[in-house]
């Protein structure tokens, strides 16, 4: 079994809802946002471009790509960043060093430090809590708390608090347009398998060789957002650092 997630570019409205979900579920500190939707080929931050003489807004949302060939778990000193039996790349937030050697290796740029404190958020009454309540631990390894250690790495797990009991990550069960499509990409009969099996697909940076789990459906609206770059524009696109990463990632 691997866990997989589609995302279907031709349903995404761009609404951000995957982005506010994740980080509500998932007890993500102030600044930390394991999820972004970015405006694909736009010069500014949610803008709009020109297509066939009008204006046109494309989206690309990224998260971890839950490589099969993670590097961050190859530099990671540790063995905090693991891969789990289904296919997911986590990390334990007890033996994270927050040496930041995987945000580095990363070619995504999808890995975020923490420097707050566990203490949480504060609100009008007192501290301000969010996300799923509990602990998750895999063999013994603390892979979610609602109290994130200072000072450690952290980034999507799809949701491991829900997936681990069956259930599905919280951006595909919220999404509106149903944009993301979540399962075993190794079962040909799985709703994945099935959704992408006649459809144009791509990864965000093939020529890193990584490997991704997160799998893109092309858009029929774009002209050439994507066409022919084996995911490196799509990159370059949503923001990521491609200068010093493509060595990392070599």
């Amino acid at each position: 079994m691997r866990y997989a997630m589609a995302i279907d570019l031709n349903r995404c409205i761009g609404c951000k809802t995957c982005a506010v979900v994740c980080k509500n579920h998932n007890a993500e500190p102030e600044g930390i946002w394991w999820n972004r939707v970015f405006s694909s080929g736009a010069p500014n931050y949610a803008t709009s471009i020109e297509v066939d003489g009008g204006p046109r807004m494309e989206f690309t949302p990224v998260s971890c790509q839950q490589c099969d060939d993670a590097p961050c778990q190859t530099v990671c000193p540790t063995g905090a960043t693991y891969t789990d039996e289904n296919g997911v790349v986590l990390v334990d937030y007890e033996r994270c060093i927050g040496c930041r050697y995987c945000m580095t290796a990363c070619p995504y740029n999808v890995r975020q430090f923490n420097w707050q404190k566990p203490e949480g958020i504060p609100g009008d009454d007192g501290t301000y809590t969010y996300g799923y309540p509990a602990d998750v631990r895999q063999d013994g390894k603390l892979v979610y708390t609602p109290k994130r250690p200072e000072g450690v790495v952290e980034k999507c797990t799809f949701c491991v608090q829900y997936t681990q009991d069956g259930g599905i990550p919280a951006c595909c069960a919220d999404c509106p347009a149903n944009a993301r499509i979540f399962g075993d990409i190794d079962d040909p009969d799985s709703e994945i398998s099935k959704y992408i099996a006649d459809k144009e697909t791509f990864v965000l940076g093939e020529e890193y060789n990584t490997h991704p789990k997160v799998i893109y459906i092309k858009s029929k609206r774009e002209s050439s957002n994507h066409s022919g770059s084996g995911g490196k524009e799509a990159a370059k696109e949503a923001g990521m650092s491609t200068s010093g990463n493509e060595k990392a990632g070599a």
